[in-house]
């Protein structure tokens, strides 16, 4: 890829997975093997060991697992909800990924029967070189 032409960061893609399996949504295991071998699934640099927690707060209902992984080029966060069959996934990275792969990786994963995808290019000016023009 031309640097001088590349508009941005990098991709972030965001899952809303719904109707997931609940098993899977409070399965510390499957989490954690996710965050950890994601990266190299997508060709990525794992740059720490996946940090996953049970979460229970003020809300019953929102009880779940939490997980993040820090890579070299950025992160990947996984937020499960199991009493309301629901997670976040963010995948975001300053260069460039299989996002329809990882997708379906994570949509599998978590048997969602539902889902909302985005994919967002972060960082618009980041890597424009200052002498080219912003438009």
């Amino acid at each position: 890829m031309d640097k001088t032409k590349m508009e941005g960061f990098g991709p972030h893609l965001m899952l809303d997975l719904r109707q997931c399996n609940q098993e899977k949504l409070k399965d510390y295991s499957l989490i954690f093997n996710i965050l950890h071998e994601l990266p190299k699934k997508i060709g990525m640099t794992k740059i720490t060991q996946p940090y996953v927690f049970p979460y229970s707060g003020l809300v019953p209902e929102d009880k779940g697992i939490t997980g993040t992984v820090i890579i070299a080029e950025s992160h990947i966060s996984i937020h499960t909800f199991q009493e309301k069959d629901y997670c976040f996934v963010d995948v975001f990275s300053c260069k460039e990924f299989s996002v329809e792969f990882a997708a379906e990786y994570l949509i599998n994963a978590f048997e969602s029967k539902e889902f909302d995808k985005h994919i967002v290019h972060r960082g618009r000016y980041f890597a424009i070189h200052p002498e080219l023009e912003k438009v």
